[in-house]
């Protein structure tokens, strides 16, 4: 990464949510998403800043910030369900509001600018999986992808059997999905992590969000290159890297190039600065 890439992406970053809470604000004329898109832009910034002067906590405060946030605030207190449960349960209702919001913008047209950069800093699962002890996978990556599909056709067909057995009392079946899904992702989230000795393998294989940003992340603006001239090929950033992204690779077709979730533990781990 450029030495002035270090100083404009906080910035940047900021600027975006920042111009997201604003249009919100206006069009939807409630103050919340002022509050809302203007907090996690801030969080995720100052994680920028923070890693720009090399606290090696940096990407963890910032998952601690949004993460919690996201889960307690916006989940537990306003019972807003923020899995792919309740994207799918607005989008059936045809309100664009709660979780089509936050899907729109972190998950489906977010990712054009930054990647897969919500699973590294503001997913609420991977905020826990992450303090495991298998930060760098132990094991090489299994062809088991496809799981991923498995789980996000259940979570669409549990939200569509609801509307079609209209079912009463829908909004605290979704409240109560948010909670019962919570606790099975981070069941199946820790024993995928103990048995492939890998913190990130739920990311890799079952979690279903990954469905939407693997393809929008693709075309990432924020992303990752290596000066060729500073490299020497010596491999470290390839092991350190949780999604086993080859990120000496600069083209859009590297290996796991879409898994890339902008974590810049390779950027720390370079000898050369070459990230």
């Amino acid at each position: 990464m450029k030495e002035k890439n270090k100083w404009l992406l906080p910035l940047g970053m900021w600027l975006v949510f920042e111009t997201i809470a604003v249009t919100l604000w206006l069009t939807k004329n409630n103050i919340f998403y002022l509050f809302n898109f203007s907090y996690i832009g801030t969080s995720i910034s100052l994680g920028l800043l923070l890693f720009r002067f090399n606290y090696k906590h940096a990407r963890r405060i910032v998952q601690l910030l949004v993460g919690l946030y996201m889960l307690i605030y916006l989940g537990l207190i306003c019972r807003e369900n923020m899995q792919i449960e309740g994207f799918w349960y607005y989008l059936f209702t045809g309100v664009f509001e709660a979780a089509t919001i936050h899907y729109a913008v972190a998950k489906i047209f977010g990712p054009l600018i930054f990647g897969r950069g919500w699973c590294g800093y503001a997913c609420w699962t991977a905020m826990v999986l992450d303090f495991l002890p298998y930060k760098v996978p132990l094991t090489p990556r299994k062809n088991l992808g496809f799981i991923r599909y498995i789980t996000f056709a259940l979570s669409l067909a549990f939200v569509a059997g609801l509307f079609l057995a209209h079912a009463g009392n829908i909004e605290r079946i979704m409240f109560l999905a948010f909670i019962i899904g919570n606790v099975l992702y981070y069941a199946s989230g820790i024993a995928l992590a103990y048995a492939f000795k890998d913190n990130r393998a739920f990311c890799k294989y079952l979690c279903p969000v990954a469905v939407f940003l693997k393809p929008m992340s693709y075309f990432s603006v924020f992303r990752v290159v290596c000066d060729k001239e500073k490299c020497v090929s010596c491999g470290r950033c390839s092991k350190i890297c949780p999604m086993n992204v080859d990120v000496t690779d600069n083209s859009r077709k590297r290996k796991n190039g879409t898994e890339c979730i902008l974590c810049l533990e390779c950027v720390k781990e370079c000898p050369r600065k070459a990230l």
